[in-house]
């Protein structure tokens, strides 16, 4: 389903394909109502139509709306195309990945940092529950 610029879904307008990955598709898309960028994540074609995956994916949405926290990730919300595929639309964030980092070397300061950033995060969901809800690691991968 590569979802080419300019398609619409609801109030979103695909600008562009940014990760891709054995967990799905991420998409940088456009919020039309409200003016703002935001990133949208599909579960990979042959999972889509997989109920326990469709369930997996809200189950993660509704994990990860619960938190506020600065090394957290926003969720706006869940959607769903006409064809039945669930997305989540969360927050998009300018800049390369932790992935991207990695690949060209980081200095041992900041890696230190990015780890504790990950660390005070993961910290903050599992003191709020989340990381208990299904027995596993909640961990966006873009």
């Amino acid at each position: 389903m590569p979802l080419s610029a300019g398609t619409r879904l609801g109030t979103y307008e695909i600008v562009s394909q940014i990760g891709a990955g054995g967990m799905g598709v991420v998409y940088k898309a456009r919020d039309t109502r409200l003016d703002r960028l935001v990133a949208l994540k599909f579960l990979p074609q042959h999972l889509s139509g997989e109920l326990p995956q469709k369930q997996q994916l809200i189950q993660e949405a509704r994990a990860a709306s619960t938190l506020d926290h600065p090394h957290i990730g926003v969720v706006h919300e869940i959607g769903e195309t006409p064809d039945g595929q669930v997305f989540i639309a969360m927050a998009y964030y300018e800049g390369e990945s932790l992935k991207q980092r990695i690949a060209v070397g980081l200095p041992h300061g900041e890696a230190t940092e990015i780890a504790r950033q990950i660390a005070v995060g993961l910290d903050y969901a599992h003191r709020h529950g989340v990381m208990r809800m299904s027995g596993k690691l909640l961990i966006f991968d873009f």
